[in-house]
């Protein structure tokens, strides 16, 4: 029994000389993890300091670029509703009439549904000039109607004032300005659209989506369902007030996008 107690008392200093061994290296790795730590701190600070720095300096680019090369305006009409003066005229109007009226005006019918418009189609927006709008309600009709009347009809095509060109030319330049903008944000985009040109050794051709040869109803209609897609995907991605945005106002949502009240540009 003395010797089997002896043992038991070597193996127990064995024992406690193990466990201290393992306190002190307890100590060290908490020591050590405790070093990391810090570190692992002071890189997430300098890495949000340098996040928002990059933020400051696309919102700096888009800024300018929004400002030099694409401006984005509102354009008021002038024009006043017709019926709005003859509901003035008439004293025998009733205020239920007038309210159905006003309620009928907000409304537009737009590729085989009725859509509510609160802008009341008085406003378009504008892109890189007052010349180049596009409808506040995303009504971009005229584009295939022309097209499909002009392939019925003869001979060149005179109208320069064509509306169907200033809706081509405006959907060229935000599909430009998005593809960009996804560049500056470094965001990709859900839909792809091309608004490049390649060079032939015969000429140049443009590869746009927009541009070049004249789009069928369906391909116009594809094209513009992916551009509104991409301008919403940006618009998630900066975190714009989703009540200030509709599916299908084209500019509306590039200018809410990039507007210097937008907190979140450039995260």
């Amino acid at each position: 029994d003395t010797e089997g107690l002896l043992r038991i008392k070597e193996e127990n200093q064995k024992h406690y000389r193990r466990a201290q061994r393992h306190q002190e290296k307890k100590e060290k790795i908490q020591r050590h993890n405790r070093k990391l730590g810090d570190l692992v701190e002071k890189k997430s600070y300098e890495l949000k300091t340098q996040y928002e720095h990059l933020a400051n300096l696309r919102r700096t680019h888009i800024l300018e670029l929004t400002s030099v090369i694409f401006p984005i305006e509102e354009v008021k009409t002038s024009m006043r509703d017709p019926a709005d003066v003859s509901s003035e005229s008439d004293n025998a109007m009733t205020s239920s009439t007038v309210s159905k009226l006003a309620e009928a005006r907000r409304t537009t019918y737009l590729s085989g549904r009725w859509v509510c418009d609160d802008h009341n189609g008085d406003t378009s927006i504008s892109i890189t000039g007052p010349w180049i709008i596009l409808p506040n309600n995303g009504d971009y009709s005229a584009y295939y109607s022309w097209v499909e009347e002009k392939k019925t009809t003869q001979g060149p095509d005179m109208e320069h004032n064509n509306p169907a060109h200033t809706i081509s030319a405006a959907l060229c330049y935000a599909t430009q300005l998005v593809n960009t903008l996804s560049l500056i944000l470094d965001v990709n985009l859900p839909k792809k659209l091309c608004n490049r040109q390649v060079k032939t050794q015969q000429s140049v051709t443009s590869d746009h989506e927009f541009c070049g040869e004249n789009l069928s109803r369906h391909r116009f209609t594809r094209a513009v369902k992916k551009l509104n897609a991409n301008i919403l995907h940006l618009c998630f991605s900066q975190h714009v007030n989703l009540d200030l945005l509709h599916p299908l106002h084209t500019l509306r949502n590039l200018m809410y996008l990039v507007s210097p009240d937008t907190e979140n540009l450039g995260r």
